[in-house]
């Protein structure tokens, strides 16, 4: 997948508000740029780190930057998290995520649950299959870590996918790990031990639990190595 061009590079000078981050761009412009990244951003938002911001041509829009990567630990990290549904889609499309492949229909953000949307559906002559796409750019000591702050909503789309295969579909949480240097993938235990343990239920109760890693360039993303899930 093809990032947004041209893209400009900055320095981080600061994060807040969940959604805002100031930056200053390599010719000396300030700007505040939206940050698509509801999360704590842990490891990802240290001031002065350098970043690459889109720019909207929607005359409209508040703030006409978003910010798209971060170079921090040495590699380029993707930051937005409405990327990876369409990163899975296309590795599914593509043949990547093995897992997946056998599927005639890939629907998007479907009704299901008490009130929820699944990020993907898949149906075909194997049935139905329900895969969440969870986004990961916290890593420690090689492994990525998911979530990086308190998830509610995550306990909650593990609750409906547990119903999902009690109900006899595939049910699948997808992690979509935004950065190259994650060799595997584990819940963040010291961060939402409530999620750790229903991760740890649900994949008792058969739903799959599946890593990608991506690869993250100055121009493109895209899946390209599976990854153990380690509980």
């Amino acid at each position: 997948m093809h990032l947004p061009a041209p893209l400009y590079h900055g320095t981080l000078l600061r994060r807040y508000q969940r959604f805002l981050a100031d930056v200053e761009l390599d010719d000396g412009t300030l700007v505040t740029a939206h940050t698509p990244n509801t999360g704590s951003m842990r490891g990802c938002a240290r001031p002065g780190s350098r970043v690459l911001l889109s720019k909207s041509a929607n005359p409209g829009r508040k703030y006409a930057h978003s910010w798209e990567l971060v170079h921090t630990d040495g590699i380029w990290v993707g930051i937005n998290t409405l990327l990876p549904n369409r990163l899975a889609r296309e590795g599914i499309v593509n043949g990547v995520v093995a897992e997946l492949a056998g599927y005639s229909q890939i629907r998007e953000e479907v009704p299901y649950g008490a009130g929820s949307r699944i990020d993907l559906l898949l149906s075909g002559e194997r049935g139905h299959c329900y895969v969440e796409v969870k986004n990961v750019t916290l890593v420690e000591n090689g492994c990525a870590l998911f979530p990086d702050a308190v998830t509610a909503r995550g306990q909650k789309h593990l609750r409906e996918l547990m119903e999902v295969v009690r109900l006899g579909h595939r049910g699948v949480n997808l992690f979509v790990v935004q950065r190259a240097d994650g060799l595997a993938v584990s819940p963040a235990d010291a961060i939402d031990p409530a999620y750790g343990a229903l991760l740890r239920q649900a994949a008792a109760a058969g739903v799959e639990l599946i890593a990608y890693r991506a690869r993250v360039t100055r121009t493109e993303i895209s899946l390209s190595q599976s990854l153990p899930v380690l509980l």
